[in-house]
């Protein structure tokens, strides 16, 4: 009976942590396989397999509201704990669960216990089987801008077995708990709050190495996304022949990020065009002339940066041989192809207060 009793709390356990999860966007519905393992006294440690599958409302501003629904939660019982049922005539098993979990809202850390109701299920003699859990999970409202993080945390079940005439096995109700297996990733949901809203201007420098020189910049740079107008930069050739290099950066495919506390990294891939090239003022590129391959560049904020009114970003960047230029291609390649290239620009939010997304 003890050991029935021990089989039957993993198993409920199991189920009860997996319906825990709260809140992603109902576009991205979460399926996702975890497995724990619970201690079983004269069988050693059990290990149960959960399946979660949910859909989320997640907020696009601060201040908005996280909820969930279409919450399932699909739990494998083992053969051998269902041996233990079996030993004391349970047909059906049920009960209560209470999942705990974390969310992280930017600065703000929100522990939760979910309550959840474990379904009426048939126990078979022999072999493995599935038990599903359900609860409604209380919406909660988000105030920080931010990476935003929903993470599995403890949890523990009230499960009780019954038999075929549905009395009380010898084992009565009984509180199990168990514990994720390690090397596995307890995030269930993760976003950014307020990163669409991000709006600013863009004002500074690219320094471009090979070339010795660095070319003004303005723009924008929305969520993760930079916007760079035409500039050109001023070089020598040999310390005295003059040149010009009109250069465009422009997004190049999706452009990511993550915010980070009070600032973020976005993570841009940059495609090149050098529209124009002259020596001596005189053109030497074809108006197709661009960089061959993608930049890819992380910008940072650095000090002072707030998500509110911006601040100083920067990243360095490796230019790729040009392609496109005409004749002199491989010369004008030798002239600008290099690493250790940099942007440092600051940002200034377009919209006073948009963190609050008010």
């Amino acid at each position: 009976m003890r050991k029935a009793r021990w089989l039957l709390a993993a198993g409920l356990a199991c189920l009860t942590v997996v319906s825990a999860p709260a809140a992603a966007s109902a576009s991205t519905p979460i399926d996702k396989k975890l497995s724990f393992t619970c201690p079983f006294p004269l069988i050693g440690l059990q290990k149960l397999d959960v399946e979660v599958k949910a859909s989320f409302e997640v907020p696009s501003a601060p201040g908005g509201t996280f909820t969930t629904a279409d919450l399932a939660v699909a739990v494998t019982v083992p053969d051998k704990s269902t041996r233990g049922l079996a030993l004391v005539g349970a047909a059906s098993i049920e009960g209560t669960a209470s999942a705990g979990v974390t969310l992280a809202n930017g600065p703000l850390t929100l522990p939760l216990n979910l309550p959840l109701t474990v379904a009426k299920t048939p126990v078979p003699q022999a072999g493995p089987f599935t038990t599903n859990a359900s609860g409604s999970v209380p919406p909660v409202q988000l105030p920080n801008a931010g990476r935003t993080t929903l993470t599995i945390g403890d949890f523990s079940a009230r499960l009780t077995p019954k038999k075929a005439d549905g009395s009380f096995t010898g084992l009565g109700s009984f509180t199990s708990d168990c514990t994720l297996d390690p090397g596995q990733d307890p995030v269930l949901l993760s976003f950014d709050v307020g990163a669409a809203s991000r709006d600013y201007g863009v004002t500074g420098t690219t320094t471009l190495k090979a070339l010795g020189a660095t070319a003004p910049l303005t723009g924008s740079f929305t969520g993760f996304s930079p916007a760079f107008d035409r500039t050109r930069a001023e070089f020598k050739v040999f310390g005295f022949v003059p040149g010009t290099a009109d250069l465009q950066f422009s997004p190049d495919g999706p452009q990511t990020g993550e915010i980070t506390g009070d600032g973020f990294v976005a993570h841009a891939k940059l495609a090149l065009a050098l529209p124009q090239v002259t020596l001596f003022g005189l053109p030497v590129a074809d108006a197709g002339c661009h960089a061959s391959a993608s930049i890819p560049v992380d910008l940072k904020t650095g000090a002072g940066f707030t998500l509110a009114s911006g601040g100083p970003l920067s990243g360095p960047y490796a230019i790729p041989a040009l392609t496109g230029c005409g004749a002199f291609t491989a010369y004008l390649s030798s002239l600008v192809q290099s690493d250790g290239n940099t942007f440092a620009v600051t940002l200034a939010a377009r919209r006073p207060g948009f963190t609050s997304g008010r």
